[in-house]
């Protein structure tokens, strides 16, 4: 097929696009309703290496060489004016209305124009994965841009070296293979490398554990080229290929929904898996002879994916600005990223008609000419809309240089005070050890005195003053001060328990307490089968999971069996009114708790949510005074019930 055929197909790849977008702004607004949305940015990626690897070698196809100047400048105009525009317009914003997001930003900037801006990242310990991090980047995911800037600088070198040293396109199609296999076992390797559990953010980012999703789709200009790509095919053909879309598709729509960012499958073959499906799909999607094809070219997907890279951009500086005006997103979970969902449309939908297209069809020289003529107008005070457009453009664009400008004479601001508190409750490896030994004694030891009930041995303790007498201001009976001196617990949590752990430890000093950051429920269902496998579980065991996104009612099942039917379970619901799921995640533990006669949900969302002052900026980690209203609250409910 002709090389004009295909591009009556392009609004396929512009429904592939508009997959990809829409799972990736969904992940970011309802993490807990699209856990693996992020995973849209490699279908980005596969598109990506694909049409540009098949227009460069069509190009050399036709003339012998693959105009290297005239495809980096097509790249440029369609990568930086829109980038650009982001980059100015919400730097113009922290300028006046959110200001702590000043430091490093003129760095975060130039490191975005100079296409490095994911391993700027990775050098400064960036982290993907933290809901709750200070001063939360509005630029954090063009990290792709980067990328993909990257592979274009490239692409036409490793072209060419293919084409001089390789003489056939199978040869060529394995190379680029074996290099995508480099790159995704390298992302294994790395993840083995590191300590267990620790932040994946630099395989998340790098160039190098990424490549692999650009190297597929530019493998597949060499095993599907368009050029050669039939009209029209025999019933099995189109049914072959039909079905070959179809499970891909399946396939990649259950990821999106299920698959989770931190999951160590995810890094050793999860994302490669993924890929390989988004690769079988746009070889579907660039036949004209597949129902695919057709199905991904309707006008909707079409409009949105023309717009796709508009929307990709916006969506986080709408997003961080939003949620940093509007704390209350709890309360409205579907009305607010209604809205966001709106003002991104509308942004990528200007910045499509008035700075996208523009850029692609101007010259350098018609566009100087342009802005001279707009220019005079102004001078001569002819105020239409294209002058005022342009006034308004230049007064944006100078309010964000005043802010770069300003920028490196912003002094970084210490730690935010839960994030002090947090790295204050850490265990070193030695006090970790010694906590595990300790609890596994105060385990077996109450395991052989069960004939002495928790009632008597409050009793027993009841007469000895003065225990944590403080805490009684914190709504604690003296009671249950005595009474949790002698309790044994384990309790595994995230970062609001790691806060509180050396609060709890004061009042129970034989529990055992885990809490980690951006800990999610699902990943630790393993964790707690080793703990019971250790010992370490105690008849008492403490659930504070649910902070950083929901879970299935499945989740919660598997976990209640991995603790097992003869432990008391307790468990913590959430208080974080800045992300949507908390009423998703509370719901769920209240209808649960029903269904499992062990289980007691500690109402602290119900406790603590009329008291703002319990808690730091964020309204998640409880400060030095709700720390200790949290502590006694969760202690009363072990030793009383």
């Amino acid at each position: 097929m002709e090389a004009s055929g295909q591009r009556r197909y392009i609004g396929g790849f512009d429904g592939l696009r508009t997959l990809g977008v829409l799972g990736v702004i969904l992940y970011h607004l309802r993490p807990d309703l699209f856990q693996g949305g992020y995973l849209g940015v490699l279908i980005f990626f596969v598109i990506s290496g694909y049409l540009i690897t098949d227009g460069l070698l069509r190009v050399h196809a036709q003339t012998g060489r693959f105009a290297v100047r005239k495809f980096w400048l097509k790249r440029v105009k369609r990568l930086y004016p829109a980038l650009l525009t982001v980059l100015l317009t919400a730097s113009a914003y922290i300028g006046l209305f959110a200001r702590d997001l000043l430091v490093d930003l003129h760095k975060i900037v130039l490191a975005n124009l100079a296409l490095v801006y994911n391993w700027w990242q990775i050098a400064h310990g960036q982290s993907y994965f933290q809901r709750f991090a200070q001063n939360e980047s509005p630029f954090t995911h063009l990290w792709t841009l980067s990328i993909e800037g990257q592979f274009y600088l490239l692409l036409p070198l490793l072209l060419w070296l293919l084409l001089k040293v390789l003489p056939k396109n199978r040869q060529r199609f394995a190379a680029v293979l074996t290099l995508a296999s480099l790159s995704a076992g390298w992302m294994a390797v790395l993840f083995h490398l590191q300590p267990a559990g620790a932040d994946p953010s630099r395989l998340y980012y790098g160039t190098d554990t990424r490549l692999f999703a650009l190297l597929l789709g530019a493998s597949l200009a060499f095993a599907w080229p368009s050029a050669k790509l039939a009209s029209h095919l025999p019933s099995a053909g189109r049914w072959l290929l039909g079905g070959v879309g179809t499970l891909a598709a399946v396939g990649m729509g259950l990821s999106i929904f299920f698959m989770n960012a931190e999951s160590d499958f995810l890094y050793q073959g999860g994302m490669l898996l993924f890929t390989i499906l988004a690769m079988l799909l746009t070889a579907v999607v660039a036949s004209p002879a597949t129902l695919w094809g057709r199905l991904l070219s309707n006008p909707v997907f079409h409009w949105i994916g023309t717009r796709s890279y508009g929307l990709y951009i916006y969506q986080f500086p709408v997003m961080i600005f939003w949620e940093n005006r509007f704390r209350n997103i709890a309360d409205h979970p579907l009305l607010y990223p209604v809205i966001e969902c709106a003002i991104i449309v509308l942004l990528s939908e200007l910045s499509h008609h008035f700075i996208e297209k523009p850029a692609r069809q101007l010259t350098w020289m018609q566009a100087q000419a342009h802005l001279r003529r707009q220019w005079q107008l102004l001078q001569q005070h002819h105020f239409r809309f294209k002058q005022v457009k342009l006034l308004a453009g230049l007064v944006v664009a100078m309010l964000g240089v005043a802010a770069l400008v300003q920028a490196p004479f912003v002094k970084p601001q210490a730690a935010a005070p839960e994030e002090v508190h947090l790295k204050a409750s850490e265990e070193t490896k030695a006090q970790r050890k010694a906590d595990e030994t300790r609890a596994k004694n105060a385990i077996k030891a109450q395991a052989s005195s069960q004939a002495h009930s928790s009632g008597q041995s409050s009793r027993a303790t009841a007469d000895q003053p003065g225990v944590n007498a403080s805490f009684e201001r914190f709504g604690i009976t003296p009671k249950a001060l005595q009474a949790a001196q002698h309790v044994t617990v384990t309790a595994i949590g995230d970062s609001v328990l790691l806060g509180a752990r050396p609060t709890l430890m004061q009042l129970m000093p034989n529990a055992f307490i885990d809490g980690k950051v951006a800990r999610q429920m699902v990943d630790t269902i393993p964790l707690v089968k080793d703990y019971a496998r250790q010992g370490l579980l105690a008849n008492k065991v403490l659930i504070a999971l649910g902070t950083n996104g929901s879970f299935r009612a499945s989740d919660l099942a598997a976990m209640m069996a991995a603790i097992g039917p003869k432990r008391q379970v307790y468990w913590v619901n959430v208080q974080v009114p800045t992300r949507p799921w908390q009423g998703v995640v509370n719901q769920l533990l209240a209808h649960e708790a029903k269904h499992y006669p062990n289980l007691t949900i500690i109402d602290w969302h119900g406790y603590a949510k009329k008291h703002e002052d319990w808690f730091y900026h964020d309204l998640v980690h409880p400060n030095q005074v709700g720390v200790k209203y949290y502590a006694a609250y969760l202690t009363s409910a072990l030793v009383l019930n």
